[in-house]
């Protein structure tokens, strides 16, 4: 099936782009309360999956032991921008395991999600490490979890490593695919993705925001992770990125979660409903406005949170000079 365009970019008074894209909202049962375009078929959910990558770390005990709060495990769950906070944070985490920037797998990159960052880094860094990985703060997780739990961290990257094959059951349960090798691809990050339809992530984050459908201890642990993403969004982005600033929009009442490729999703635990949206064309300003679109059909009516998120979805666009130039903007889906 077509994917309908959800989301148009103008330059004077033309549509000089249009994106396509598939939406869903649905609640802890299941139900599936909007669609638009094909949400049966499976999508890689990349960095938007990573709160469920990091249940082992809550699960197994590891969070307690180390003495993570809600900044720790924000950032297990975090595609950060690689500001200083973030990369400290990180490798404070290591060393509560007695563990430090050689234990990751993730491989290095200069900042790539934050300009002002990027020019910082070049200005102090002979070169990234690890730490700077966007992903870094899920890669400690993972070494933590590993390391309390007497797993060899070498190898946690691997698709058979204990610590993977782990991660791919708890998103078997969460999202109720069948995952392995048919559907795995390999991450940014180098650690093990899984294509699965786009209704079903978003039934996973509704289980873990509702609790539905889950074990006692995988609805306490899920929840907690929602809850620091909640309590610490700089801690899951940073400065002037989406996830945050979508989450600072409405305290403790909004969790989203972006991922490459155009994919995006978020939930609203008070109303017990999880959405996630796919850009066809993998373009993430659209997956932005889209995500932020469908977050203003469910907040309050007339609400500033409603307002504040509408301009999040429909925005200007300005050249260098300040000129506003077109609008980016949702289109009906």
């Amino acid at each position: 099936m077509h994917n309908p365009v959800t989301v148009e970019v103008t330059r004077g008074n033309l549509v000089e782009s249009r994106h396509r894209g598939m939406a869903v909202v649905v609640d802890g049962s299941g139900k599936v309360l909007f669609s638009a375009g094909d949400v049966e078929t499976g999508v890689f959910p990349r960095s938007a999956c990573k709160a469920m990558q990091a249940l082992p770390l809550v699960e197994s005990g590891a969070a307690d032991a180390y003495g993570f709060g809600n900044r720790e495990l924000a950032l297990s769950c975090a595609s950060h921008s690689g500001e200083d906070a973030h990369v400290d944070l990180a490798a404070a985490m290591l060393a509560k395991a007695g563990k430090d920037v050689e234990a990751l797998e993730c491989g290095a990159h200069w900042s790539s999600l934050s300009q002002p960052t990027l020019i910082h880094q070049a200005r102090t860094l002979d070169k990234p490490s690890a730490l700077h990985n966007n992903c870094s703060g899920k890669h400690s997780g993972f070494v933590c979890a590993c390391a309390h739990t007497g797993i060899e961290t070498k190898g946690y990257v691997e698709y058979d490593h204990p610590l993977q094959q782990e991660i791919r059951a708890t998103m078997e349960s969460l999202t109720g695919s069948a995952i392995g090798y048919d559907n795995c691809g390999v991450d940014g990050c180098s650690i093990p993705n899984y294509a699965v339809p786009l209704k079903n992530l978003a039934h996973g984050f509704a289980k873990m925001v509702t609790g539905q459908g889950l074990e006692t201890a995988r609805a306490t642990a899920s929840r907690r992770l929602i809850d620091a993403c909640m309590a610490e969004p700089f801690y899951v982005a940073g400065t002037g990125r989406t996830c945050t600033k979508l989450m600072d929009i409405a305290p403790g009442r909004i969790f989203a979660k972006t991922g490459a490729e155009g994919v995006f999703v978020a939930a609203l635990p008070e109303q017990g409903i999880a959405m996630a949206v796919k850009c066809e064309d993998g373009t993430t300003r659209a997956a932005e406005a889209m995500i932020s679109a469908l977050l203003a059909r469910y907040v309050e009516k007339g609400s500033a949170e409603q307002s504040a998120l509408s301009s999040m979805a429909n925005r200007p666009m300005k050249n260098w000079n300040g000129i506003h130039v077109g609008d980016i903007r949702v289109t009906p889906f």
